[in-house]
């Protein structure tokens, strides 16, 4: 069913992992998609299979750390396929470990390519959703800054719960042009996570055993799904809210 017909969508990071299953769902639901992420050959591929099942996509190398990328990539976005209904900043690059272990370059990493990043990319679509009448702004974030240890990750987990703050002020303050704003919380299965389990096997081991649906998510057909869902007109209600999409995993407060 095309839910999505007529819509343009913009993925970041889209060349694999979550990002490329986002995508792949997106078209699948009848959006024309603008895949984007730091290496071409990535998003070209991407593109290739959602041409291949069908769909419309174009391939954008984007480096998300740099503004310059950004602003041209909502540019050729727009002259290409018109304008743009709905964005998904999945894109993320930056450190992991114990706080006494990062510098202040590791730290300031995460925030330039995930609350600077998705603030560069809401403001530069904010005009083009508006012309045409609203549009859909989905956020990824994570579970891990609501892990009750969250030793190794706080540096990951500050940036974002920057993206869920700034998701929050978005659907208040663009709630009038139509612009819905929300946030999922993913875990699936992808080349980020399958490195994380080689390299913690027993930790991976253990934080598994705790999704209540005793598997690990698809990045296409569960994350997807949801991304699909929020942006169409079946959550034309919701806004400003954080979905987790991991099986019953975390608890959000």
């Amino acid at each position: 069913m095309d839910v999505l017909s007529g819509k343009v969508a913009l993925v970041t990071g889209a060349g694999q992992g979550v990002g490329r299953g986002i995508a792949l769902a997106l078209a699948k639901a009848g959006a024309a998609v603008v895949v984007t992420g730091r290496t071409l050959a990535k998003v070209e591929a991407v593109t290739r299979e959602i041409e291949a099942a069908g769909g419309r996509a174009v391939a954008i190398a984007c480096d998300v750390s740099k503004i310059e990328d950004i602003h041209r990539t909502v540019v050729e976005s727009v002259e290409r396929l018109g304008g743009i209904d709905i964005l998904v900043n999945n894109a993320y690059d930056g450190a992991f470990g114990p706080l006494l272990s990062l510098s202040d370059q590791d730290f300031q990493k995460g925030f330039v390519n995930a609350p600077f990043a998705t603030f560069r990319f809401m403001v530069a679509v904010h005009p083009h959703m508006k012309a045409r009448g609203g549009g859909n702004i989905i956020n990824l974030a994570t579970s891990a800054a609501v892990r009750w240890d969250m030793s190794g990750y706080g540096a990951y987990a500050a940036a974002k719960e920057g993206v869920r703050a700034l998701t929050r002020a978005a659907a208040a303050e663009w709630g009038a042009d139509a612009i819905r704003v929300n946030t999922i919380c993913p875990l699936a299965n992808s080349p980020a996570l399958d490195a994380w389990a080689k390299y913690r096997p027993e930790e991976a081991e253990a934080f598994f055993a705790t999704v209540p649906l005793r598997r690990i998510g698809d990045c296409e057909t569960d994350v997807g799904a949801v991304a699909v869902f929020l942006a169409s007109s079946a959550s034309a209600y919701i806004t400003g809210a954080t979905l987790p999409v991991d099986g019953g995993q975390a608890r959000f407060g």
